[in-house]
C-alpha cells in the first residue's frame, strides 16, 4: 500500500483539514473506496496509529480514506459545523478528483468505531444514494433511542456525564434528535422506503459500555423490518476489539464491493 497526507481545504468547514490516505499497489483502476471514521477525541492518524489496517488492505485494490472529524458526531450540528455534508458530499468528491477513485453509489463503503459508527450510520443513511455498504463497531447510538429530548439528557447527566459534555452533545444534536436528520432509525425507514438502502453491519463487544445503546438499535430496525446484520463478540471500548473485527468489516465491504482479493 502506499500512504498519503491530504492537506486540503473545505468550504463547509471553513477550513483547513486533514485525511490520511491508503493507495492499493495491486488491481487495476479505477478503484472503490472505503471512508472508515474515528472516535470521539481521536483524528484521522488513529485508525492507523492502533491498528493493522494498512496491512489488512495489502491485496484489496481499494482506497482507504481517514478524515478528521473533530467533535462534530458526523452530524450536521445544529449549532455548528455541516460535517454530515462535509463527509457525504465534499470530501468523496475531493477524493474522486485527486486519486483513481470511482465515483458512483456502487464503489463507496463507509464504516466506523464509536463515534465514527454513529457517523457511518449517519451519513451513509443520510445520504444513501451514495453508499453501498455501512458498518459500525461499538456505535454511539444511543441518541437514536430516546424518546423524550429533556428526560435523555437529563438521564445523560445521571449516568456522569459532565454538564459541560452535556451541552456539547446538545449544540450538535439539539434539544430531541427524534425525528430530525439526527435520527438514524428514522434515516433507516427513509432509506429502506426508498430501496436505496445500503447493505448494514453491526457489531459491539460484550463488556463495552456501548452495548445496550447498541442492542436497543438492533431491536429498533429489527422491529421495523430494516434488513442487517448484527453481532456480538467478547471484548470492550478498546482498540484489541476494533483491530479484530475491522477485519470482518473489510471482507463484507470487499463483498458488497465487488472486490476480489489479489
Amino acid at each position: 500500500m502506499a500512504w498519503s497526507t491530504l492537506h486540503w481545504k473545505s468550504d463547509i468547514l471553513g477550513k483547513q483539514t486533514t485525511a490520511e490516505v491508503l493507495l492499493p499497489e495491486t488491481g487495476k483502476p479505477p478503484y472503490a473506496t472505503f471512508y472508515l471514521l474515528h472516535g470521539l477525541s481521536d483524528d484521522a492518524s488513529m485508525w492507523l496509529r492502533r491498528s493493522r489496517i494498512e496491512w489488512y488492505v495489502r491485496d484489496l485494490p481499494l482506497i482507504v480514506v481517514m478524515p478528521d472529524g473533530y467533535r462534530g458526531f458526523y452530524t450536521d450540528n445544529d449549532h455548528g459545523a455541516a460535517y454530515a455534508r462535509h463527509i457525504g458530499e465534499e470530501l468523496p468528491a475531493c477524493i474522486e478528483r485527486t486519486f483513481h477513485a470511482k465515483a458512483e453509489r456502487g464503489a463507496r463503503a463507509i464504516g466506523g468505531l464509536s463515534m465514527g459508527g454513529y457517523g457511518a450510520l449517519r451519513v451513509g443513511l443520510g445520504y444513501a444514494d451514495r453508499f453501498c455498504s455501512i458498518n459500525s463497531h461499538s456505535g454511539a447510538v444511543g441518541w437514536s433511542n430516546m424518546t423524550d429530548g429533556d428526560d435523555y439528557w437529563k438521564a445523560a447527566q445521571s449516568l456522569g456525564w459532565s454538564p459541560e459534555f452535556t451541552e456539547e452533545l446538545k449544540r450538535v444534536f439539539g434539544p430531541s434528535p427524534v425525528g430530525t436528520a439526527h435520527d438514524i432509525r428514522a434515516l433507516a425507514k427513509k432509506a429502506k422506503k426508498a430501496s436505496r438502502l445500503p447493505k448494514l453491519l453491526l457489531d459491539c463487544g460484550s463488556e463495552d459500555f456501548l452495548i445496550e445503546d447498541n442492542r436497543a438499535f438492533h431491536a429498533a430496525l429489527t422491529s421495523a423490518k430494516v434488513p442487517h446484520l448484527y453481532r456480538e463478540f467478547p471484548g470492550a471500548h478498546t482498540w484489541d476489539y476494533w483491530d479484530t473485527h475491522i477485519q470482518d468489516a473489510l471482507e463484507f465491504h470487499a463483498q458488497n464491493l465487488g472486490l476480489v482479493r489479489v
